[in-house]
């Protein structure tokens, strides 16, 4: 378990099923979360109950998923992961989903995304993470700049979107870039 500011992160455990349920059929945070791609939700119990036998027998060398729970009053807010360890290059792809609205913009997802990074640059001697959004996203883009996060590259019309087409924005951090080292 680890503690930031605002959030915990902790090890995923069976009944969080009913919480990735929810979010991935809310239609607004599949939006956010992955830009209403279809792979993301809307899902069905059976296909999170399956999902969850896999999640919850990850090998945490190569990938794992953790809780997001709200400090202040405990409650279960999203989720965090991080997968396709690499260790001869040093490299893993992170991610962060609050889940739950009356969260978002507050800087819950920020402290997880930073716990988060502290893990595996700290515990895994790490030296690269990566993660991506759609250009869409700009709440995420700004979080992931402020956290030391540089833009490295563009899929350039990628994500479709109502209608539109946006950027994949792909990002990386380096060991060294990491301001708050653990």
């Amino acid at each position: 378990m680890f503690e930031g500011r605002l959030v915990r992160l902790r090890a995923l455990r069976s009944e969080d099923a009913e919480h990735h349920l929810r979010w991935r059929n809310d239609p607004e945070v599949v939006r956010w979360a992955t830009a209403g791609d279809p792979c993301f939700g809307p899902v069905t119990a059976e296909a999170i109950g399956l999902g969850f036998e896999t999640m919850l027998r990850l090998h945490p060398r190569e990938s794992a998923v953790f809780t997001v729970e709200d400090l202040e009053g405990g409650s279960v807010i999203g989720m965090a992961d991080y997968r396709d360890v690499d260790p001869y290059a040093g490299v893993a792809t992170l991610g962060v989903t609050i889940g739950e609205r009356e969260f978002w913009g507050r800087g819950h997802g920020s402290d997880a995304l930073r716990l988060l990074v502290d893990h595996l640059f700290g515990a895994y001697g790490l030296s690269r993470l990566e993660l991506d959004t759609w250009s869409g996203n700009e709440r995420a883009v700004r979080a992931f700049t402020r956290l030391g996060f540089r833009e490295e590259g563009r899929r350039r019309s990628a994500v479709p979107l109502d209608g539109k087409r946006y950027d994949r924005v792909l990002f990386g951090m380096l060991r060294e870039e990491w301001a708050n080292p653990a």
